[in-house]
């Protein structure tokens, strides 16, 4: 089992010991966490503020919501089941309501984050949390409002315009923020904290904002201003992206695998970790809603993968990968599936009853599949006897994330050249027996994407909807090799046209609406400010 340092272990630990017991489907956003805990430590009020990151990533929360929802993954029912009234397919055809238990999730889960902060700030505030010595109340508040800027950012670009609460007050139902409001908000509480923030990026800051984490966010939320508020924001993008690479603080790891791997806190590359443990910090499991249960053997597991499996590759975006490109197979879990030993076969229970599990690129269409079609998941280390709860930590933002920020805005600006430098240093790894292939051009990220869009039924496409270029598609097509299964591709489809324009595998588009997602019908029913 990994070796959890003693600062995560406070986080993880003593946090979800002293976090209120708050329901995920709870209508939270005019209720407060009450002042019910003495603090001892302000570790322990850190921690506490951080644990909700750790609910992002169940199968119907943030991340398969945003992946879903994208061109990159599907969840289709098969045999075994997965339907579960529609919820999966819901994303994938862009159908979702204000009763799908996605909208509830996220918004509870993103506004607990907020509430926690702002309970923890009034604290601090207050003098009522022991500050070490040698820091300061400053450096811990600032921290803290960064913190609570991420769960906004989170909402900012889930739900658009929504309640902005600072404050632990119960006085009145909050109305809604403009998005323009929230962007605003996030952009002066970041900006005013990053002076007071340690640049230190050791063990005692890990899974914590520190300068560089903060600026990493920030530069997140500046690549989609143009989402956001309908003015770029290019420059100040990468601004904030020289500044992580002139800190010199971080780099590319040598190898790709071990970003994803399950002892990867030491990585150079990671810049903002959300830490687990399957036994002290859980919540991350995605074999469980990706690999079939056969697959259990595979590593020798001790817990059994859902059925055969459902979240897998859209076969276009595979199909747009170059072959030699080595994160295909770090990425992608494909081909006949064997036990651990490498011999044994692993068989199927359902359509492919005793029959080896081959997973192959090919899906009928995004409704319903075989229990071998599609590739799953292979980006995230499974150890050998691991338990459903895995012990990868989740980069959030990493070093490679702050080159292609960088890389693309350069783009839009018209020095695509300067680009391709550094997008062809993301990609060398990836081709480190093919070097020559490697190397990018700038009139190749500026070109149309690769990405064969169309509605597919029965293995083909049968109407290729709109097929208008994708203005700097091969900037997109490099970031959805190099970030796929990391929650991006959703943001990255709305930043370049695709999301709400383009049809793929069963998906046609509904409107420029789905955008954003829509606050669940609980938070409305509580507060009628925010229909």
């Amino acid at each position: 089992m990994k070796n959890i340092r003693y600062f995560i272990v406070l986080l993880m630990i003593t946090a979800g010991v002293i976090s209120c017991n708050n329901n995920l489907h709870e209508v939270i956003y005019h209720d407060a966490a009450e002042e019910s805990y003495k603090y001892n430590s302000v570790y322990e009020a850190l921690g506490i503020v951080y644990v909700p990151m750790r609910s992002f990533w169940d199968h119907h929360a943030y991340y398969m919501a945003n992946e879903t929802s994208s061109d990159e993954l599907v969840m289709p029912a098969n045999a075994s089941g997965w339907d579960d009234g529609g919820i999966y397919k819901q994303m994938h055809l862009h159908s979702w309501t204000t009763e799908s238990p996605q909208m509830s999730t996220m918004w509870s889960n993103f506004y607990n984050g907020v509430l926690e902060a702002n309970n923890i700030l009034e604290l601090l505030e207050a003098d009522k949390i022991p500050i070490p010595q040698g820091a300061t109340k400053e450096n811990f508040t600032s921290e803290v409002r960064v913190a609570r800027a991420f769960y906004y950012w989170m909402i900012m670009d889930n739900f658009g315009a929504a309640p902005l609460v600072t404050s632990t007050a119960k006085d009145s139902l909050p109305s809604k923020a403009s998005r323009q409001e929230l962007y605003d908000f996030v952009v002066k509480e970041i900006t005013e904290s990053i002076p007071n923030l340690s640049e230190e990026n050791g063990q005692l800051l890990y899974g914590r904002f520190n300068k560089w984490g903060a600026k990493a966010l920030l530069a997140n939320i500046y690549l989609n201003a143009q989402v956001y508020t309908g003015t770029e924001a290019w420059s100040d993008c990468i601004q904030q992206c020289d500044d992580i690479i002139a800190s010199k603080k971080y780099s590319l790891a040598s190898d790709y695998r071990s970003i994803f791997q399950t002892d990867n806190e030491h990585s150079s590359e990671i810049i903002f970790a959300i830490p687990f443990d399957q036994n002290q910090g859980t919540g991350f499991y995605p074999e469980m809603y990706s690999w079939h249960a056969a697959l259990k053997a595979k590593r020798d597991m001790q817990d059994t993968p859902w059925g055969s499996g459902s979240a897998m590759g859209v076969p276009q975006f595979v199909d747009t990968y170059n072959p030699h490109d080595e994160r295909l197979a770090d990425t992608w879990l494909m081909g006949p599936q064997f036990a651990l030993d490498g011999v044994t076969p692993l068989v199927g229970s359902y359509d492919q009853a005793g029959k080896q599990l081959n997973f192959t690129n090919s899906l009928p269409d995004g409704l319903y599949t075989g229990e071998s079609q599609g590739y799953r998941m292979n980006k995230f280390e499974v150890a050998v006897n691991a338990k459903m709860n895995l012990s990868n930590d989740f980069p959030f933002f990493r070093y490679a994330n702050v080159l292609m920020m960088k890389a693309e805005c350069l783009v839009r600006t018209g020095k695509a050249d300067q680009a391709a430098a550094l997008v062809s240093d993301v990609r060398m790894r990836a081709f480190r027996d093919n070097p020559s292939e490697a190397a990018v051009t700038g009139a190749q990220l500026s070109a149309n994407s690769s990405y064969q869009y169309g509605y597919v039924e029965n293995y083909k496409i049968t109407d290729p909807g709109n097929q208008d270029p994708v203005m700097y598609g091969g900037m997109l097509d490099e970031l959805g090799w190099e970030f796929a299964w990391e929650g991006h591709r959703r943001r990255d489809d709305i930043r370049f046209g695709v999301f709400t324009s383009k049809s793929w595998l069963s998906h046609k588009p509904v409107g420029a609406d789905r955008a954003t997602f829509m606050i669940p019908q609980s938070a409305i029913n509580a507060n009628p400010k925010l229909q």
